[in-house]
């Protein structure tokens, strides 16, 4: 007779998960905290620490300074003022996204985490809006955070720090509003062309031509020109909307020798450049994440 072979039935103590089932917001808000985590670094090597961590503390050393001044000097000495911020860091915010973006977008298709992610119950645009989310967060750390620190050191500066809490207080809608304006449109920028290659090296060399390029051929224009129609150009032009949005928001006007006195635009339009490229960068975001391939 030919021996059977007995088979055995092992116990290994898996069992079925009973617990609540979070569902897609508790998805899409671990993504989001793990998007901002990685785009500081934190969690990983040294290496991607730096280029983040050293922009931000580039973006507050003039809020900082300004701190410092206004604890040393017990007067209103306003070294720099807060529509004047951002023409001081409008670099540091390009160099930012063209160092963050093309790694939060490219990270999870060159390593094949997309399809992970979409395995799940979420959508390419909740994933694609969330990364963004992320990217504007991220923004917002360095935009808004020191020129809440700048206010802070201009009222230690002045004479009477509560009459001048009260005196500037209807400034900060103003700074509010054109953090949230410059954030909205820098970060739709970023990854609409980060979104586009898996290849970082690619996409960061995109992003910057699409902050710098339009700069200085924009200002040629205008200048050769010397105003006119040909003035519209700097609606084209981010770093030109992000300072005439800023100015117009806070009431003041540009330097007399910059191209945007020479193009003499209604401030208005620069806020409404800034909204339509937040907006077409977004459509764009979200159209190449319906077609990208997992």
């Amino acid at each position: 007779m030919s021996e059977q072979a007995a088979s055995s039935i092992y116990d290994l103590g898996y069992a079925r998960y009973s617990g609540p089932r979070l569902g897609q917001a508790a998805i899409l808000t671990e993504l989001f905290r793990y998007s901002v985590r990685g785009i500081f670094g934190l969690g990983r090597g040294l290496g991607s620490k730096v280029a983040p961590m050293g922009l931000a503390v580039l973006a507050a050393i003039p809020a900082f300074a300004q701190l410092a001044i206004g604890a040393l000097i017990p007067r209103e000495v306003e070294v720099f003022r807060a529509e004047e911020y951002y023409g001081y860091i409008q670099v540091v915010i390009a160099l930012f996204v063209a160092a963050t973006a093309p790694e939060l977008y490219g990270r999870d298709r060159r390593t094949g985490a997309l399809v992970l992610y979409l395995v799940r119950p979420l959508s390419r645009e909740a994933y694609a809006l969330t990364k963004l989310g992320a990217l504007s967060a991220a923004l917002l750390v360095i935009t808004l955070g020191p020129q809440l620190v700048l206010f802070l050191g201009n009222a230690f500066a002045s004479d009477d720090t509560f009459g001048y809490l009260a005196r500037e207080a209807d400034t900060l809608p103003a700074i509010v509003a054109s953090a949230a304006v410059i954030v909205a449109m820098s970060a739709a920028l970023g990854a609409a062309i980060a979104s586009q290659s898996p290849r970082r090296a690619y996409t960061t060399v995109g992003i910057f031509a699409a902050f710098f390029l339009p700069w200085g051929v924009a200002s040629a224009i205008v200048e050769a020109a010397g105003g006119g129609p040909s003035g519209y150009v700097l609606l084209a032009s981010p770093f030109h909307v992000i300072r005439g949005s800023t100015l117009w928001l806070f009431g003041a006007d540009p330097e007399p020798s910059s191209p945007m006195a020479t193009a003499d635009l209604f401030g208005g339009f620069y806020l409404l450049a800034a909204l339509a490229l937040a907006a077409g960068g977004t459509y764009v975001l979200l159209r190449r994440y319906r077609e990208v391939a997992v």
